[in-house]
């Protein structure tokens, strides 16, 4: 029974209330180790810390604060199997999966910004007048990043690695449901040598520790990866602070599938689109739509292939999917299945826990879920499941899918299956997201901006824009 700690002020440290909560591993259902319950009197103690740090570190070249960011990250590709292990064991997903993506992703996220921030650059602006003006950039002091559950330390990583980069000190809170592989950050950040206080990360409930930072009034910026509803209420606090945000919320992404496209690569990648992580991406298309000319065989094909994926233990290579998050999480995506049977929907494939033997019968699966027969506009089609479940349904006119697709509160991303090129551009202008992928999914460059329209957040990251968020511009204007 593992007991983690907080990390403040450069040690780690237990909660004050000396309370603890149960950490469940979600594959065995079984109670595995025990997460600070930290309260308001822990977030004090890390905002202190930070606002102490945050004059040196703010001055510190731009060179140092590059070399100890490259440091974490060289130090996250030495652990990467006892990261990764821990990822798995927290979050339900194949440990091949934690160690090929989320692991290498979290280090690269530090490299990518260690570099970043020695290339980042303001403008300047003569006047004709003799007069020039330049623009400064500098760190906004105290921030807080608080993350989720489906991936832990490469969403937790994508919000502290530019923070920091930037000059800031920060007060962060990863998920309550996997909070190992930020515990394990903890001890990376102090083999690495960051001075004490620039980093903190405080562990507990969003109703306590998350409300602290997001109320604390030395908190001067929110960077928030979560479910829209939560965002909102983040929104309620922080606005009338005039607190900086930063919100990535929910998505429920449109795959639309033309008749011309290449048909083999476009299956092999819906199939990860749909059920990579089980489902549990922002970025995963849940609603695909298909031209109506394909529709059939695409069914088939794809019901064949869903039937096939083999749910399973996490720590098996040959398992492609993993267990659900938690309890909590496994019954509210069967709930929206039930749902959907209730709205009409014909289940093709899966819609039903799935029950594993040994040491993983009392773990959290679910069977890859295929359901079609539903309106565009059903609850099931319009609201975020975040689980292994699509709906498929046939279309016959772009206006009609791109109907189909602006339908949703939503707008994070997209996907368009075709070999029309006019076809591609025309309907990446209209389709409301903030992210289009054109005959691909999940194909990431760091300097593009991420983030979506709608109820799918405000604000973008990535590259120089996490920069400008975790910065405020200073004009300066000289007459000679």
């Amino acid at each position: 029974m593992q007991k983690i700690q907080n990390y403040i002020n450069g040690i780690l440290v237990a909660p004050n209330s000396g309370t603890y909560i149960d950490n469940y591993e979600p594959a065995t259902g079984k109670v595995y180790g025990l997460i600070p319950d930290s309260d308001s009197y822990d977030v004090e103690l890390a905002v202190k810390a930070a606002k102490n740090a945050f004059p040196a570190w703010s001055t510190t070249t731009v060179t140092e604060r590059s070399k100890i960011l490259s440091r974490i990250s060289e130090l996250i590709d030495k652990h990467l199997d006892r990261l990764a292990l821990a990822e798995s064991i927290d979050n339900g997903k194949p440990v091949w999966l934690a160690s090929m993506i989320d692991i290498p992703r979290a280090a690269s996220n530090f490299q990518f910004y260690a570099t970043a921030i020695l290339h980042y650059a303001s403008g300047a602006h003569a006047m004709a007048n003799k007069a020039i003006n330049y623009t400064l950039r500098d760190p906004i002091g105290v921030v807080g990043c608080i993350s989720p559950w489906n991936l832990p330390l490469y969403l937790f990583s994508w919000k502290i690695a530019p923070a920091l980069a930037a000059g800031n000190c920060v007060v962060a809170k990863p998920s309550e449901v996997t909070p190992m592989t930020a515990y394990l950050l903890s001890e990376i950040c102090i083999e690495a040598g960051l001075p004490p206080g620039v980093l903190n990360i405080v562990h507990g409930l969003g109703h306590s520790a998350g409300n602290a930072i997001v109320s604390h009034k030395e908190v001067t910026a929110i960077s928030f990866t979560g479910g829209t509803q939560t965002g909102a209420q983040i929104a309620k606090i922080a606005a009338p602070m005039f607190k900086k945000l930063s919100l990535e919320l929910g998505g429920k992404n449109p795959n639309i599938i033309f008749a011309d496209c290449d048909y083999d690569k476009m299956l092999a990648t819906t199939m990860r689109s749909s059920f990579a992580n089980q489902g549990q991406i922002c970025l995963c298309g849940s609603r695909i739509f298909v031209e109506r000319s394909i529709y059939e065989k695409f069914k088939n094909d794809f019901v064949e292939k869903t039937k096939a994926l083999v749910v399973g233990d996490p720590n098996e290579k040959s398992s492609k999917m993993g267990a659900i998050v938690s309890k909590a999480h496994q019954q509210k995506i069967l709930s929206y299945i039930q749902l959907a049977k209730e709205e009409g929907g014909v289940v093709l494939a899966g819609g039903h826990a799935q029950q594993l033997e040994g040491r993983c019968k009392d773990g959290y699966f679910i069977a890859p879920t295929i359901i079609e027969g539903l309106d565009y506009n059903c609850r099931t089609n319009q609201e975020e499941i975040f689980g292994p479940v699509v709906t498929i349904m046939p279309f016959d006119t772009e206006q009609e899918v791109l109907m189909y697709a602006n339908s949703v509160k939503y707008g994070l991303a997209s996907t368009i299956w075709t070999s029309n090129i006019s076809r591609a551009t025309s309907m990446s202008q209209q389709i409301h997201a903030g992210i289009v992928w054109i005959n691909c999914w999940l194909l990431r460059d760091l300097r593009t901006p991420f983030g979506g329209v709608k109820a799918s957040g405000v604000g973008r990251e990535g590259g120089f824009h996490a920069l400008d968020f975790f910065t405020e511009p200073k004009n300066v204007c000289i007459e000679y």
